[in-house]
């Protein structure tokens, strides 16, 4: 069970207070008592040795060690375009591309987008965030943008551009920059128009094979290959 958790306003005179989710988890979950050593991490790149003095109902108190810049992430930036899927597949996509790397996941509207965030739904995805960083030792958590539509995302996307199309070249043909734009469509596929929208402002169009994949699996093994070249 993971011994880290996240600590978004630095702590003062040597001193920070967790609450909500993070004071529960380590309350109730962990039955921490004081005394004990627990990681603390900024979501910026750094970590904090802290040590538990004052249990309460829903807060705990601790006493913290100097900040420690220590990032794990990969050399190259990588930015995820998607229409989101349905449902749970959504929180298993978040989690996924944390753990792999991703920098940034932009959502996206399309024209065959099939799911739509609703009150707390980005709130629960940013929430995942952390809890896939505590899991897989990131210190840096992965942004979430506020909804977008396409065009907007593949006019401002930078770096080496790629989009998954299935008439598209072989992956194993594009040389990666130090910073990579993914895009990735809704059940159903990028529409003729979209597809030419990307081509047209500068994007390469790539394969993933003969399958047809769901969303989440293409942006993973995008993610990936991507990854792997870092």
């Amino acid at each position: 069970m993971s011994d880290r958790f996240y600590l978004p306003t630095p702590p003062a005179d040597g001193q920070a207070t967790l609450d909500g989710p993070e004071a529960h988890h380590l309350l109730h979950v962990m039955r921490a008592q004081p005394g004990d050593s627990i990681t603390l991490f900024d979501g910026q790149g750094g970590e904090y040795p802290a040590t538990i003095e004052k249990c309460g109902r829903s807060e705990v108190l601790l006493e913290v060690g100097e900040r420690l810049e220590l990032s794990r992430e990969l050399a190259i930036r990588i930015t995820v375009g998607v229409a989101l899927p349905k449902g749970d597949r959504q929180k298993w996509l978040v989690e996924k591309l944390t753990e792999l790397g991703a920098t940034r996941l932009a959502i996206l509207s399309t024209e065959r987008s099939v799911a739509d965030l609703k009150g707390k739904s980005l709130e629960k995805l940013r929430r995942g965030v952390v809890e896939a960083s505590k899991q897989c030792g990131r210190n840096t958590l992965m942004q979430i943008d506020e909804p977008q539509p396409l065009a907007e995302f593949v006019a401002g996307a930078s770096g080496t551009r790629v989009i998954a199309h299935p008439t598209g070249q072989p992956l194993s043909s594009v040389e990666f920059a130090d910073q990579v734009s993914l895009l990735i469509g809704p059940e159903g596929g990028f529409t003729d128009e979209e597809v030419a929208l990307a081509i047209d402002q500068g994007w390469q169009c790539v394969g993933l094979g003969s399958s047809i994949l769901r969303i989440e699996t293409a942006a993973l093994a995008l993610v990936a290959v991507v990854a792997s070249n870092s």
